[in-house]
């Protein structure tokens, strides 16, 4: 097992990789050498369950490469860490996202490690209340047109983070979670309420923006890139 305690994991795809090369001129490079990070990308024609390209930093995952995987995608993708490393955290964000603060990531880890006891979970809080049916498929019609949710907490995608026992909890209940649709709400829905019991709430829109494709002319004529 390889020794790395805090792995950052950032949701991709083959059809969206150019997402992930503008992190990788923007924000990427200011990332804490104690670090690591994986875009993870799918690819079910692969023979094997996982690869992990060292030298372009991607996680390839034996797995359908579409938005209704994405559950599927990052459930495999936390069992293929923790057959490899010996971790403490991983951290999740998407290919979508702009770290404008650098310094978030030293202030979290120092948070987690200064908390008694350390969290197991932490990031933007989606607190639902009562049972409903989700109209997601308006921005991603791929989705079921009536999808319901369950009453439940769970950390939005923008950005959050699983301690290792967590991760291994979520790991056994792999069938259930791949049969979600999405993937943050998977996540908290399914991960034992004890691991939720000091649940760490994170303002993540201080630190995170959304960025899209057509976004990106400006940020280059802003020198921002």
């Amino acid at each position: 097992m390889l020794e790395q305690d805090f792995i950052m994991l950032i949701l991709n795809c083959k059809k969206y990789y150019k997402k992930a090369a503008f992190q990788k001129k923007t924000w990427i490079p200011n990332i804490p050498k104690f670090l690591k990070y994986y875009h993870v990308i799918g690819e079910e024609s692969m023979i094997e369950k996982f690869k992990f390209d060292d030298e372009n930093n991607i996680l390839w995952i034996k797995v359908e490469d579409d938005y209704n995987s994405l559950p599927k995608k990052i459930i495999r993708a936390y069992k293929a860490i923790s057959e490899t490393f010996s971790f403490k955290y991983i951290y999740k964000t998407d290919d979508d996202q702009v770290l404008t603060k650098p310094q978030f990531f030293d202030i979290i880890t120092n948070l987690i490690k200064n908390l008694s006891p350390p969290p197991d979970y932490g990031g933007y809080i989606v607190d639902i209340k009562q049972p409903y049916l989700s109209q997601y498929n308006r921005i991603h019609p791929e989705l079921p047109k009536q999808l319901p949710l369950y009453k439940t907490k769970y950390c939005s995608g923008r950005f959050y983070f699983l301690s290792y026992a967590a991760v291994i909890n979520l790991i056994n209940k792999i069938l259930y979670i791949e049969n979600e649709y999405l993937e943050d709400y998977a996540i908290g829905f399914h991960l034992d309420n004890v691991f939720k019991t000091n649940i760490m709430n994170l303002a993540t829109n201080l630190y995170f923006t959304d960025i899209e494709l057509s976004d990106f002319p400006k940020w280059i004529k802003e020198g921002k890139i």
